[in-house]
């Protein structure tokens, strides 16, 4: 017997091994005997063809499932799919029944992107499992399919292969859910959403449509929000609820991540890194002495747990953490003695950063620009980041020309960085360079039509300054269209009301957004519009309130100026 023997392009990975029993299980003749070891010499001493063919061809005559395995592994060790797909069917051929063959196949077809071919081994590869390991199995599914380059072919043969399971009981919820993540994968997001819906009516108790929903979520599907608090209100479930709260983080909502990460700490007060998460929320929100409560939280599980020892990484967020706080309460020895405690190598920036911010607290904003200049990295994103670091640190510490020049340098390094230009606009506005802010704001939109912040701040800046206000209203609406829940936008849209004179408009529009997102600056135009409608004691109130949040707010504290309120 002779094959020609080729290479794929791409090494196919072999199934993991399972325990099996010694390769002969019955005696053998002389001269297939001989035949196995000639097969194994010839593969170990540099011809892999040679040995398959003899060890395939004694599989074929004997029956034997082991020998069947080491022809498909000799195959797939030498890079060679194709003829370890061969063995493999030659394998389940002469045992049908047999679980370990079939996964050999269904998992060469996937590696060799065959997948059309693969509903088959998948269905009866699930349909032999025992029914307690099948929702396990179902969830692995997307997994397997994953390297797979047709997406939309994968959602196809699964879809197929799964026929039986997604009518299922007692399988049905699993299977649904592997399929929405597969359709997920294929940029299907409606069918990703069906899926889910799916799911949660045959089981609304299974955890795998939360993690769905958390997937849909991320990816900016605003409707499968429901479908993870549906699930939280019956189903408590704390590392649920941390997922939750870190995709409500990555989608800047910062007052819903707060919220959740309250009721992890309720449900599981033992969770560490919970507790470091609210603290830097807190600290975010100017709550000093809820973030150091937090904080301290979670440096005594972090003792008990031995990660204080362990994971320096997590260690030196929190003493980061713990010297900015530090610094909000004046405490500039404290401040600099949780920096130096900090030992992982990759916080070096961050603590240097931090160090500046604290000379400059301290009158010494020349050496707090020296500091970071010397920060060690001469790449093209190094230098940048220096130099967006000098630009911050100006910034808190008033000195906004300064920062302005030095942020031109840093966009000279990447003038494609609309972030970069956005920044550069705001700081315009500060200096009173309005012109300059217009003018990189719509280039930023022209550059990129769906960059919603530049809308919103130029919206935002003419409604301020009661210059074109029917096109400044445009301006935030288009920005509301990409961003609709965000609280900073619907009170932008708000100011441009009131100066419309639309005053009831105004308040139901601000309310909502101080409703959604507590902050100093929706206050101060909160109180505005209440004191301008009579309701001096609620305006009051809120501005109170949003002093209490943030006393160093420049638009609270020029609105009480300008109004001549006192407290």
């Amino acid at each position: 017997m002779a094959y020609g023997w080729a290479q794929t392009s791409a090494p196919v990975t072999p199934p993991a091994p399972q325990p099996k029993p010694p390769i002969f299980e019955t005696e053998l003749d002389g001269q297939l005997f001989y035949e196995l070891l000639l097969g194994e010499v010839t593969t170990r001493t540099g011809d892999p063809g040679a040995g398959y063919a003899l060890i395939l061809d004694a599989a074929r005559r004997t029956k034997n499932e082991q020998l069947y395995q080491r022809a498909a592994d000799i195959a797939l060790q030498s890079r060679s799919g194709e003829y370890a797909l061969a063995a493999a069917k030659a394998w389940s051929e002469d045992h049908p029944q047999s679980r370990e063959a079939n996964r050999y196949v269904l998992q060469i077809l996937i590696a060799l992107n065959k997948v059309g071919e693969s509903s088959t081994p998948l269905r009866q590869f699930i349909e032999q499992a025992p029914v307690p390991n099948k929702a396990s199995i179902l969830s692995a599914v997307p997994q397997m399919y994953g390297r797979v380059a047709d997406k939309a072919a994968a959602v196809q043969a699964v879809n197929e292969a799964l026929k039986n399971e997604l009518s299922s009981p007692a399988t049905g919820a699993a299977a649904w859910i592997a399929l929405g993540r597969l359709k997920l994968a294929a940029e299907d997001r409606n069918g990703a959403l069906q899926s889910l819906t799916k799911a949660q009516n045959l089981d609304p108790a299974y955890e795998g449509h939360a993690r769905l929903a958390l997937e849909l979520l991320d990816e900016g599907a605003s409707a499968a929000e429901p479908f993870i608090t549906r699930y939280l209100e019956g189903h408590p479930n704390a590392e649920i609820r941390m997922l939750y709260a870190r995709v409500l983080l990555g989608r800047s909502k910062f007052a819903q991540a707060s919220d959740q990460l309250t009721k992890v700490t309720r449900e599981k007060p033992d969770m560490a890194e919970a507790w470091l998460v609210l603290a830097s929320l807190q600290a975010q929100s100017q709550q000093t002495e809820l973030s150091g409560e937090s904080l301290r939280r979670f440096m005594h599980l972090a003792k008990a747990s031995g990660e204080e020892q362990s994971n320096p990484r997590l260690m030196g967020q929190a003493y980061l953490l713990a010297s900015q706080i530090a610094e909000k309460q004046g405490d500039f020895e404290a401040a600099r003695g949780w920096l130096d405690r900090i030992e992982n190598a990759s916080e070096t920036f961050s603590v240097q950063r931090q160090r500046a911010s604290l000379l400059a607290k301290q009158g010494r904003l020349s050496e707090a620009r020296a500091l970071l200049r010397s920060l060690p990295g001469t790449s093209t994103d190094e230098r940048r980041m220096k130099l967006l670091a000098e630009v911050q640190l100006l910034k808190e510490n008033g000195e906004n020309q300064e920062a302005f020049r030095v942020q031109e340098s840093a966009i000279t390094l990447a003038p494609e960085d609309n972030d970069l230009v956005y920044d550069q606009a705001m700081l315009a506005e500060k200096i009173g360079r309005l012109d300059v802010m217009e003018k990189l704001l719509r280039q930023v939109i022209a550059r990129q039509p769906d960059y919603h912040h530049a809308y919103n701040a130029l919206g935002y800046s003419l409604a301020d300054r009661g210059l074109r206000l029917e096109e400044a209203k445009r301006l935030i609406q288009k920005a509301l269209e990409f961003a609709p829940d965000d609280p900073f936008i619907t009170d932008s849209l708000a100011w441009a009301e009131f100066r419309l004179g639309n005053k009831s408009e105004a308040l139901r529009l601000l309310r909502t957004a101080f409703a959604t997102k507590p902050d100093s600056e929706i206050a101060a135009h909160l109180g505005e519009v209440l004191w301008s409608q009579g309701d001096t004691s609620e305006a009051k109130t809120v501005w109170q309130e949003g002093l209490r949040l943030n006393p160093d707010n420049q638009t609270l504290k020029e609105t009480l100026k300008r109004l001549g309120v006192s407290f």
